[in-house]
């Protein structure tokens, strides 16, 4: 789900460290860096507000990784205003993220305004932003070489006698392994780092520990 910052309080910050069917990941859209431009688009927090509760998520779980969704060229954006996203971007260090150029959409406050960036300017910022977090999202993957990981096993992997599955960072992990492996958690060891997953040897599996019904739930308590 694209969630809010402005909901992440402290009990749901304080439930990441300490739940620990909670995935050390968390998609927090910000979509700028920029105080002024994200009152424009009416976001109703400030930068810095984002990066306390970044800081408050690593305190409760040093381990989290994140993603965030980014809207370059917004009407009256300027050069100072996407310096400050690039920023931010730099502040925070993402293993994903999500980002687009502004565009019009009929009917919206955003769309009648008169400051419009140039297409060409919002391809160019686009174009540096994208580098930035790609060479973060490689950066994070390149820290699992050498790293024995769990990988949730979903499915067959391209190649024949290959699993692909997902590892606790949202990663697209894949090993050789037999198809009865669907479902179950193997341990992985990260080998290799590929431009969309990791590769790796299969250690071992388990069986993912079964979760209690509400109505179990309820009987426990």
């Amino acid at each position: 789900t694209t969630s809010h910052p402005r909901d992440l309080d402290a009990d749901l910050i304080d439930a990441h460290g300490e739940i620990e069917a909670l995935m050390p990941f968390l998609h927090l859209p910000v979509q700028s860096g920029s105080d002024r431009i994200l009152q424009a688009m009416n976001r109703q927090h400030r930068a810095q507000d984002y990066l306390d509760k970044v800081a408050a998520l690593r305190r409760a779980r040093p381990d989290i990784a994140l993603s965030s969704d980014f809207i370059v060229g917004f009407p009256g954006e300027s050069a100072a205003d996407f310096e400050a996203t690039l920023a931010l971007v730099g502040a925070v260090g993402l293993a994903q993220a999500y980002s687009f150029k502004y565009s019009a959409r009929p009917g919206t406050p955003a769309a009648a305004l008169a400051n419009q960036v140039p297409e060409e300017e919002k391809a160019e910022r686009l174009e540096r932003l994208q580098t930035l977090l790609a060479r973060q999202q490689d950066a994070f993957n390149r820290a699992m070489l050498g790293r024995t990981v769990p990988v949730l096993i979903e499915r067959r992997g391209r190649h024949g006698g290959q699993v692909l599955g997902r590892s606790p960072w949202l990663q697209a992990v894949h090993a050789e392994g037999p198809e009865s492996l669907i479902g179950s958690v193997a341990e992985i060891a990260v080998e290799t780092v590929e431009p969309h997953s990791l590769g790796g040897r299969l250690l071992g599996s388990r069986s993912p520990e079964p979760r209690a019904t509400v109505a179990e739930a309820r009987m426990a308590h």
